[in-house]
């Protein structure tokens, strides 16, 4: 076809779109929005937003609360104990337990794989009895609440494709979030915050993205907010100097009618996310610093999470935030902290991590549970990939240190459906193979969206002539973890 005349077509097609607004681009635009958030003088309500049928079911999670470690914490050294690797120290990793499996740059021109086993100590803990290194005594008195999964497994080996994969179900950039799906087939709680809020903690390690809360394809309504510990909480959350909010509520208002009239005219669904997230960061200039300001919380949930948790921009402040969060109907909380990439001097490293996510990540859990809401919010901690249990670099009697192994590793669950009290999946003895119930990334995915009430093959957007999803065309749900 001519390019003249397919963009005259184009020009009036978006045109009947844009002047049958009051027909079906209105219909359409009550359905994307909500069916309220157009209306700049109507009083929020408690939910908006959300696909008709979903949920799929009545899910036992209503809300996700995602601890991501990132730069793969080692789980040989945390959560996968492995005695017999003490009488192997120093021998070489055997080729039979290799299988010639994919390397990093960063080992793959050594001449030895010097096996390395942990320094630290482990105890059983708890009723159920479950594994937990010296270095966690926090996570180690919540361990009957916590569902430990040590079969974890993805295709990704270096940092950036793994994350990727395990916020959005792929290694390259491009898809949603698990957020962002989440906030487009769920709704939001509380039309006074978003439904998907990311902060990040930690120094050091890989560079975190913002693409990591996008909304890919999806309408960028649908994109994580970031919070940041320094300055406003969210970026342009406070009035210009001199401009009254009196000002600002005529000039959006104003702003509204002029991105209206374009939207009848052209039916870009992105002029709708405009009107929205104006509105809605008009309501947050007044939720966001009541949100933030925790000076009304008690000694005694200080105790839980840690001294920490006063200073903004720690990990123990972001959990008392990601708490604060739920309580107000937020959807998805993703915590993002860095710095567990621990190539050289792990055993240092590794204890300074713990000291700075130990308390807080158990004092989450206890602080969730008094309340009452540990039963319907979905928790999960863990990074985007394991650590080898040969040495990367020389080994020594007090040092070593671990690259990345994506066969197998060690996450944990809790609440919101999950099965409190086990530990679920075995590895081999030298923790670099699964021996039993392996649990790709895809299936954890899929068994988070029925922890909330969907059938991860529902949940679906067509984009490009074909119809995605955060499972993609795999994904099964794991029902031994299911309570």
């Amino acid at each position: 076809m001519d390019p003249i005349t397919e963009n005259q077509l184009h020009i009036n097609r978006r045109h009947f779109f844009g002047n049958a607004a009051t027909g079906i681009g209105g219909a359409a635009l009550a359905s994307l929005m909500g069916g309220d958030a157009m209306a700049a003088d109507k009083a929020p309500t408690k939910r908006s937003g959300g696909l008709p049928g979903f949920p799929n079911y009545t899910g036992k999670a209503k809300r996700v609360i995602y601890l991501f470690q990132s730069g793969a914490p080692s789980q040989m050294d945390l959560y996968d104990y492995k005695p017999k690797l003490k009488d192997l120290r120093a021998t070489e990793l055997p080729d039979s337990i290799r299988q010639g499996q994919r390397l990093t740059g960063m080992t793959s021109k050594q001449d030895s794989f010097p096996v390395a086993p942990t320094k630290f100590e482990f105890k059983q803990r708890g009723k159920s009895g479950a594994w937990v290194s010296e270095l966690l005594p926090h996570i180690a008195n919540v361990a009957d609440d916590l569902c430990f999964v040590k079969t974890i497994y993805t295709q990704a080996i270096n940092h950036d494709p793994a994350i990727t994969f395990f916020q959005t179900g792929a290694q390259l950039a491009g898809r949603p979030s698990m957020g962002s799906w989440l906030s487009y087939g769920l709704g939001s709680d509380n039309a006074d915050l978003p439904a998907f809020v990311s902060m990040v903690s930690g120094s050091g390690g890989q560079p975190l993205y913002d693409r990591l809360w996008g909304s890919g394809f999806l309408p960028t309504r649908y994109q994580g907010i970031k919070f940041r510990s320094v300055g406003d909480p969210v970026l342009f959350l406070s009035n210009p100097p001199g401009v009254a909010d009196e000002t600002r509520r005529r000039v959006l208002d104003d702003l509204a009618k002029l991105n209206q009239l374009k939207l009848e005219e052209y039916g870009d669904p992105e002029i709708a996310t405009r009107l929205s997230q104006y509105e809605l960061a008009y309501r947050m200039q007044t939720s966001v610093p009541e949100l933030t300001d925790i000076s009304g919380e008690t000694k005694q949930t200080f105790d839980l999470y840690g001294e920490d948790a006063k200073k903004p921009g720690t990990y123990a402040f972001n959990c008392l935030l990601a708490r604060r969060l739920a309580e107000r109907g937020v959807r998805f909380i993703q915590l993002f902290h860095r710095g567990w990439d621990q190539h050289t001097e792990l055993p240092e490293k590794i204890k300074q991590q713990c000291v700075d996510t130990d308390q807080a990540s158990a004092g989450l859990i206890a602080d969730l549970k008094q309340r009452g809401m540990l039963e319907d919010t979905l928790v999960v901690w863990g990074g985007e990939f394991g650590r080898t249990v040969y040495c990367q670099g020389k080994l020594t009697k007090e040092d070593y240190g671990r690259d990345h192994h994506p066969r197998c590793f060690s996450i944990w669950m809790a609440g919101g459906g999950i099965k409190p009290g086990m530990s679920y999946g075995t590895t081999d003895d030298y923790c670099y193979n699964i021996a039993e119930n392996p649990v790709h990334v895809h299936d954890l995915h899929a068994t988070m969206l029925h922890c909330l009430g969907i059938d991860h093959k529902k949940l679906v957007y067509k984009f490009q002539g074909r119809y995605f999803r955060l499972t993609d065309v795999h994904g099964n749900v794991i029902n031994e973890l299911l309570a």
